[in-house]
């Protein structure tokens, strides 16, 4: 059998994350973790591979996600369709009714990770991506919608992050959506020559989507058709201005956009989004909403809920465009070092500055110093700690300051001294 050894490459959509932009992810998650636990959110984990079930019931069967981009496969083992995650939400509540977490108080929670969708890739949408989703569970009130609003802003500010746009809207609730439904399904099969394929897929199906159409020969139209606004019950009225007073009364800017809709069947009353106009067409980084509906959907006793979820990838484009992102250092002191002798104690050198929670990289190998300097460089390390034979014999190592940071710090001179052994580690700590 012919072997085939031809070069492997990630699959269309799913991209790899390399060192030299992981550390910017990681920078990130934790100022986002921060953030999170300002507002008392905890972190639960749920699994990338649902039942499908879980998301035909709970995002909707006639939505974009389920019709058209789900990974679904049958499992070879038991015939059962798995599903991976193509959002959050269903999962977290399958979760919290599975396990009970509703059964004496509300729960604010968040995750993180990858979710797939089957779609053409472009900038900021992958078909692998990754999301931050956070969930408040069992709050009913407008002032916890307001508060996620008021959080992201936080956000922004925490991150540098300017020029963002609130929009905001409300769908209601059943009773009035379906009013609404009947309205605008008769408005638009008196204007069915002007609908696209999309417009007419979506007709008898999911008529609010067709209103958020993209296409330039439809907007006369959508914009001629029934609103929802006028179908409001007294309650959803209510509850969306006071909504809306929270904002204000928190300063920040939003508009109201009566045609905006989500993407999955289960939201209710408020819907939101942050967009921007530095990522091209995918404007959106934030969208969220109340879905009180889902977990009874799901088979848990009736409770609100209201949550949101960013998109990461399109964070990082953005949070770059607007702050100055740099590489990561690999580490903050690297060891250079000529000879066995000092290849052995750089050996203890180095496990002694760990000890001292320092990073350290020990050169591999034996190479010139030319050469471990260079790498030594690269690596972004503050100090480089060279040990030689002549310098050991008389207890000593050679110290260099490679990072101008250091020039601040009381006690070190830019430049290359000698420090004693036993004295290394006191010394490293206090110039770095």
């Amino acid at each position: 059998m012919t072997q085939d050894f031809s070069k492997l490459t990630a699959i269309r959509g799913m991209n790899d994350l390399l060192p030299d932009t992981s550390g910017t992810w990681l920078k990130l998650e934790g100022i986002l973790t921060q953030w999170l636990s300002l507002y008392g959110y905890r972190y639960i984990r749920t699994p990338v591979l649902e039942h499908t079930r879980l998301f035909t019931r709970g995002i909707g069967e006639v939505t974009d996600i389920v019709e058209k981009e789900m990974y679904t496969f049958t499992d070879a083992l038991n015939g059962e369709s798995l599903t991976l995650r193509p959002e959050f939400t269903a999962g977290v509540v399958r979760a919290a009714i599975e396990h009970h977490l509703l059964y004496d108080r509300p729960q604010r929670v968040y995750t993180s990770g990858p979710v797939f969708r089957h779609e053409r890739p472009q900038r900021g949408r992958y078909r692998q991506f990754h999301q931050l989703d956070i969930e408040a569970l069992g709050l009913a009130g407008p002032d916890i919608d307001a508060e996620m609003i008021i959080m992201t802003h936080r956000l922004w500010r925490m991150l540098g992050i300017d020029g963002m746009s609130l929009e905001l809207n409300t769908l209601g609730q059943s009773a009035e959506r379906l009013a609404h439904r009947v309205a605008l399904i008769e408005y638009l099969e008196k204007h069915r020559e002007v609908l696209d394929e999309d417009g007419l897929r979506r007709l008898y199906t999911n008529p609010l989507r067709v209103l958020d159409t993209k296409n330039p020969t439809m907007q006369e139209m959508a914009n001629g058709a029934p609103r929802l606004f006028d179908f409001l019950g007294s309650e959803s009225r209510a509850h969306f201005d006071a909504v809306c007073q929270s904002v204000d009364d928190a300063g920040i800017a939003y508009v109201i956009n009566p045609r905006m809709v989500r993407g999955l069947d289960y939201y209710n009353l408020t819907v939101f989004e942050w967009v921007t106009d530095r990522l091209g067409a995918q404007a959106t980084v934030c969208g969220g909403g109340r879905y009180d509906g889902l977990i009874e959907m799901l088979g848990g006793r009736a409770a609100p809920a209201v949550g949101m979820a960013f998109g990461i990838e399109r964070l990082i484009d953005l949070w770059s465009q607007c702050v100055t992102l740099t590489a990561e250092p690999e580490c903050q002191v690297y060891i250079v070092h000529q000879g066995e002798l000092a290849q052995k104690e750089a050996l203890h050198v180095s496990e002694r500055l760990r000890d001292a929670g320092i990073a350290v990289i020990m050169h591999a190998g034996q190479s010139s110093f030319k050469s471990q300097f260079k790498r030594a460089d690269s690596s972004g390390a503050e100090i480089a700690v060279i040990l030689a034979s002549d310098e050991l014999a008389q207890g000593v190592a050679s110290v260099k300051i490679l990072r101008a940071k250091s020039e601040r710090v009381d006690g070190a001179k830019v430049g290359q001294q000698t420090v004693a052994l036993e004295q290394l580690v006191d010394f490293i700590q206090s110039n770095i």
